[in-house]
């Protein structure tokens, strides 16, 4: 069963981000409309509207308490999400894209138009800890243990982040085609790419891993009897069902899917939007959903974003 989430207020313009707490079932929303929300799914309870000067591009969790965001005026804000209050850790040079916390360095990190992976040290004043030039742009990113995992243009960069001098891992799309998201498995060293023509790539890290990284495409739609290829979005792994991840694509699609067998389990029914973002809850019972536009295709319905709530034992 699916519902979506009421707002007393609609949210104002494109969701970029959602993101289930990590012991909770709270909610943390990110929006171009510049606000930041945090919303009691259990309760159906809207706990806090944060408005900003910019447009909220990514959000993270670094408590249950404590929040950060990239703005598009680049700075990375920090919250109270008891207190309501926030303060900016530090800025880009152009507009912050993704943010993540790191729980095995007590870093925030962060990637911006200006092609930098910063690292922010909280007891620091507004200083990164660290800087390092990647000479492109950062797609997405995503944080497992020491492993960082940038989606840079065509190509995916692993570091480790106790020695930041070169990746422990690069991998080149030989599509040619440009990366959107990338996820890192919950349970072993490896990583999920979605590109904008629907396909998925699975890669393993760990050497021992008798399994081999594959690729697939996602089925591609068909318009006027011609096939039609959607970007994959976001992908996300389920933290307490081995193997199991979930694509959502431009067209409003969510498929779950298994790993160790290959093969797709279900696809849910269409949303009315885009699928900009998804996040399983703490348990993996609970999957938040996005519906908004993404601002990639110029005839896309600028309908009011939702955010829905998936039931997943229903699948």
């Amino acid at each position: 069963m699916s519902f979506f989430l009421p707002f007393e207020n609609p949210i104002g313009d494109a969701v970029s981000t959602v993101r289930f707490a990590p012991h909770s079932n709270n909610l943390l929303i990110s929006s171009w409309d510049s606000s930041l929300r945090l919303y009691d799914v259990d309760s159906f309870l809207l706990r806090l509207e944060a408005p900003s000067q910019a447009a909220l591009l990514h959000c993270c969790f670094h408590s249950e308490t404590v929040a950060f965001s990239a703005g598009s005026d680049g700075c990375l804000r920090r919250y109270d999400l008891h207190l309501g209050s926030n303060d900016t850790i530090g800025s880009h040079s152009d507009i912050a894209t993704s943010v993540e916390y790191s729980d095995q360095t007590s870093l925030v990190i962060s990637a911006g138009f200006d092609k930098n992976i910063m690292f922010w040290d909280l007891r620091l004043a507004k200083s990164p800890a660290y800087l390092r030039n990647l000479g492109a742009e950062v797609a997405s990113m995503s944080l497992s243990g020491f492993d960082l995992m940038l989606a840079v243009g065509k190509s995916v960069n692993v570091y480790d982040l106790r020695n930041m001098g070169k990746p422990v891992h690069f991998k080149e799309n030989h599509t040619d085609v440009q990366i959107k998201c990338i996820s890192s498995f919950p349970y072993r060293r490896g990583y999920a790419v979605g590109s904008v023509d629907g396909r998925v790539a699975l890669e393993f890290l760990d050497p021992s891993n008798s399994n081999e990284g594959y690729t697939f495409r996602c089925h591609p739609k068909s318009r006027d009897g011609r096939t039609h290829l959607v970007s994959i979005n976001d992908i996300v792994f389920n933290p307490l069902v081995c193997g199991t991840f979930v694509t959502g694509d431009n067209d409003g699609y969510i498929i779950t899917w298994h790993n160790e067998s290959k093969r797709r389990l279900c696809e849910f029914s269409r949303y009315p939007n885009s699928v900009a973002s998804l996040s399983f809850n703490h348990l993996g019972e609970l999957l938040a959903i996005a519906s908004s536009y993404t601002y990639q295709e110029a005839n896309e319905m600028e309908v009011s974003p939702q955010i829905f709530v998936q039931k997943m034992d229903d699948r």
